[in-house]
């Protein structure tokens, strides 16, 4: 994730979510069936594929689409950017023909997914993206099932309390929140976006990934922290995650800030969720810090058996 005070513009925020949302389509593979030797008899195979009733599974061949393609590269730029931006600016970052790039911000402004200031011709997110944004999150599972058990949390230990959904190793996106009525107020909001090995739950996804350790290795080196941690140490504790089930960050992420996280698996056995839980590290110390991982550790079992991936 970027820093979490970094992310105080939550249009850009939710721009951000919903563009991630969109996934660019890889390019289709197309595979031809095996050709049967001659020399054998396909009697034996035949028989059974008529007991079994089996047909063989086609591959989805997925055909670009130009079109869609730049105008979703256009979305993630201005959600990203701090600043409207100027066409030539949008082309020459997404090495776009200016008059293509023009027509496409033309028809993202009719939907009302892209804005142009008319005095400065710059662009930038429009509010249409607020509600595709929220009709995403709302619809999720997650987000209603896990906000209660936030609340609940977040009221009985006094700390802030978070909701998130990862994909392996592709950003991290906050999806539910509950704060605290602690003094201590974390800048992050619904629609957040954070590196996905980042903090406690990074801890997680690296313990479940199925990237190879010299792939995690070379992402885990890009991360930011307040308070620096060696590879070595890391990989120590990922394989403590393993063991235990939940994984604490003790002022590494943010100085003076303990991270608590605890996954929620999916049926391929891989981080889908994770419930996080923030707060000062002096109120965390020790055995407290642990009792909270293993309160949490047991809401999220419950909540795994009621999401739709696990059944």
């Amino acid at each position: 994730m970027d820093s979490m005070t970094a992310l105080t513009d939550p249009l850009a925020a939710i721009g951000n979510t919903w563009a991630g949302l969109v996934r660019r389509a890889p390019s289709g593979i197309s595979l031809r069936p095996p050709i049967a030797s001659p020399m054998k008899s396909s009697s034996s195979s035949a028989s059974k594929s008529t007991k079994t009733g089996a047909k063989p599974t086609k591959p989805v061949r997925v055909r670009p689409v130009p079109g869609v393609t730049r105008a979703i590269a256009i979305l993630r730029l201005l959600g990203r950017s701090a600043h409207a931006m100027g066409v030539k600016a949008i082309a020459d970052e997404l090495e776009l023909v200016p008059s293509t790039c023009l027509h496409i911000l033309r028809a993202l402004i009719v939907e009302d997914l892209v804005k142009i200031d008319s005095d400065t011709k710059r662009y930038s997110l429009g509010t249409g993206m607020l509600s595709l944004a929220r009709s995403a999150i709302e619809s999720s599972s997650f987000a209603s099932l896990a906000q209660p058990v936030l609340d609940v949390l977040a009221n009985e230990w006094n700390v802030t309390m978070i909701g998130v959904e990862t994909h392996d190793m592709e950003p991290m996106v906050v999806l539910a929140l509950s704060r605290s009525n602690a003094p201590f107020r974390l800048h992050v909001d619904v629609g957040s976006r954070f590196p996905a090995l980042v903090s406690a739950t990074g801890r997680l996804v690296a313990a479940f990934s199925s990237e190879t350790w010299p792939q995690i290795e070379k992402r885990f080196k890009a991360l930011r922290w307040d308070k620096p941690i060696d590879l070595a140490t890391w990989k120590r504790e990922v394989e403590q995650v393993r063991k235990r089930g939940f994984s604490i960050d003790r002022g590494y992420y943010m100085s003076g800030v303990t991270v608590i996280a605890v996954p929620l698996l999916d049926a391929s056995g891989r981080v889908a969720h994770t419930l996080v839980a923030t707060g000062l590290s002096d109120k965390l110390a020790g055995a407290a810090g642990t009792a909270l991982a293993l309160a949490m550790k047991k809401e999220a079992d419950a909540l795994s058996t009621l999401l739709p991936s696990r059944r």
